[in-house]
């Protein structure tokens, strides 16, 4: 058994506190999220995960976290979990709390959608990804025949909550650990450890129910997708999936029913995410990421600037500009351009982009003024300043169709922020000028309180 390394903090710029460890001084950094069921303090107590861990600390640097809402990092609302983005941010987080700028990655199950954001967003930080028994959608869809069926998705959800506690979610997830009563209480205490059933059922539903299979295309960095056949969790047809739409991806199938990378026959997994990892060739230079395209645009400008005539439109456009610019400041936005009447910008989180969106639909009021957004998440090319590309025709479209004070979305921003909090309504199907097929948009949901603000 490897020494157990010390438990520390990072809080990040979105406050709160992510518990992470680090071990091991080989020459590149590798970043493990650690999913529910794992608490930090008490695996190290298993010799087999124990060793394993060891392993990985013996090539690299080995970062583990927990995320957000499991284990020694912050509590979550079981009503409003994190999002997709609070992961990627916890990420993010823990990278700077220990000094790397860049790592290579591999992650199992629920933390690699994360994983996979971060990835796309952050092309320049991820030398290599390697995914276990990952998926990008796990509910059933045309595109997605071998997910699980939408109406199974609750009773799955209160399965876990029922059971979480008493060591019957690992026996799921890995049996191969979990033989005879020693090893159920052990894992039965490791589950209670990670977080009360509550959220670990909500956490998981969020996750299970969020799709970032729009993301993949995006992702430019080496990666290595490895599923186990039998998997009781994650079908493998999940893996070809993503091997398919990852750009260059490499697909190896193995054997068992474990969904642990560490449990049952784990060498082989780490076998190849060893060799993997350390023979990654030099990353190219980057033009492309993954963001979040906000459009905001002043409803009847001309109208407004006539009544209030040149000079005041000039210090209300001004005091505009100063509104919008405090909000992206907040919401940690970049602001790409003016289009006269409106802004673009960028954001690292949809989530963020979103809440950017109403307070400024929400500010603007103040000055007499209302403003349609428009938000779409994808992949754009860096000009210079300037960004291009088919996100960013789509986000400005999306804004043209938005109705005053309103902040409309693309499905694929809706998808990466379930589990949020954040509500939408349905605004159907429409065809966008200019960009092939249709799109089904909805609109931000502002509730009571919002209103009267």
């Amino acid at each position: 058994m490897v020494d157990v390394p010390e438990t520390e903090y990072a809080t990040g710029k979105e406050g709160g506190y992510r518990a992470y460890q680090v071990i091991g001084d080989g020459p590149l950094d590798l970043v493990v999220p650690v999913n529910g069921g794992m608490p930090l303090d008490l695996i190290w107590e298993d010799p087999t995960v124990s060793n394993r861990m060891g392993r990985l600390a013996s090539f690299s640097r080995l970062i583990l976290l927990e995320p957000t809402g499991f284990g020694c990092s912050s509590r979550v609302d079981p009503t409003a979990v994190p999002a997709i983005q609070t992961w990627m941010d916890d990420l993010a987080a823990v990278m700077d709390a220990v000094g790397t700028s860049k790592a290579a990655f591999l992650s199992w199950a629920e933390c690699s959608l994360a994983v996979m954001l971060f990835a796309a967003t952050n092309p320049d930080r991820v030398s290599s990804l390697v995914f276990v028994n990952a998926y990008a959608r796990y509910v059933r869809s045309e595109e997605c025949p071998w997910g699980m069926p939408a109406d199974r998705m609750r009773a799955y959800a209160a399965a876990i909550q029922k059971a979480w506690g008493t060591g019957m979610v690992m026996a799921t997830l890995a049996p191969s650990l979990v033989q005879g009563e020693q090893a159920l209480r052990f894992w039965a205490r490791a589950e209670r450890l990670s977080g009360p059933p509550d959220a670990a059922a909500a956490i998981s539903r969020a996750f299970m129910q969020s799709d970032v299979s729009d993301v993949l295309p995006a992702i430019q960095a080496p990666t290595l997708v490895i599923s186990r056949r039998d998997d009781r969790h994650v079908r493998f047809e999940h893996g070809r999936y993503l091997a398919r739409r990852i750009p260059h991806a490499r697909l190896v199938e193995l054997e068992g029913d474990d969904n642990l990378f560490l449990a049952g026959h784990a060498d082989e997994i780490l076998d190849e995410a060893q060799e993997f990892i350390t023979g990654v060739r030099p990353t190219p230079v980057f033009d492309r990421v993954l963001a979040t395209v906000l459009f905001t645009d002043i409803v009847d400008s001309t109208a407004r600037a006539i009544q209030l005539g040149d000079r005041a439109w000039r210090e209300t456009l001004n005091r505009y500009d100063d509104l919008v610019e405090h909000e992206l400041a907040r919401f940690r936005g970049r602001h790409v351009n003016t289009t006269g009447d409106g802004t673009v910008a960028t954001f690292d989180g949809p989530a963020r982009a979103i809440e950017c969106g109403r307070a400024i639909t929400r500010g603007v009021r103040t000055l007499g003024l209302e403003v349609r957004a428009g938000l779409h998440t994808g992949e754009v090319e860096a000009r210079g300043d300037d960004i291009a590309g088919i996100a960013v025709h789509v986000a400005a479209r999306v804004s043209s169709i938005a109705n005053a004070g309103e902040v409309l979305v693309s499905r694929t921003v809706t998808d990466l922020v379930a589990g949020s909090g954040i509500r939408f309504g349905d605004r159907g199907e429409h065809a966008l000028k200019g960009v092939p097929g249709t799109w089904q948009l909805f609109a931000v949901e502002v509730n009571q309180s919002q209103n009267r603000e």
